[in-house]
């Protein structure tokens, strides 16, 4: 089993090389998430992203969170990052990927750890729309 590594980067992480960090030999399933900027929200147009947190916090809170679904879940590896600054449409905001033995706990896990970042995490996003306004959503109960 390897340590968990949560992250907050400003600049766009490789998927590719967070995926061959979580290869195990003794994995037989993985699992990942992607979430993305999109161009609605409530109705509103969406032109682009602002993502704030307080970096220390979400950093240690988000390496409990992998921890704690790699107990619950019997997870190999878990790995996570969470975007922050400004993001365009399309980009990856958050990503999580994690292996296991088995298909179930890998999927299991990788939803408990999206599932609890955003309810846990001391991020916020600002969305910026197509009329000119913008607001802060909260990301625990916003549409994200």
């Amino acid at each position: 089993m390897s340590s968990p590594v949560f992250k907050i980067a400003s600049e766009p992480m490789s998927i590719t090389s967070l995926n061959q960090e979580l290869r195990d030999e003794s994995a037989g399933a993985y699992a990942s998430f992607e979430g993305w900027v999109r161009n609605l929200n409530d109705s509103k147009v969406v032109i682009s992203l602002e993502y704030e947190a307080h970096t220390a916090v979400a950093t240690s809170e988000g390496e409990k969170i992998l921890v704690e679904a790699i107990e619950k879940f019997e997870l190999i590896a878990a790995r996570s990052f969470h975007r922050i600054g400004h993001l365009q449409i399309g980009d990856c905001a958050v990503w999580v990927g994690v292996s296991a033995m088995h298909r179930g706990p890998a999927f299991e896990g990788c939803r408990y750890i999206i599932d609890e970042l955003k309810h846990r995490l001391p991020i916020w996003k600002k969305e910026y729309y197509l009329n000119g306004n913008s607001s802060w959503i909260n990301c625990q109960t916003g549409n994200t």
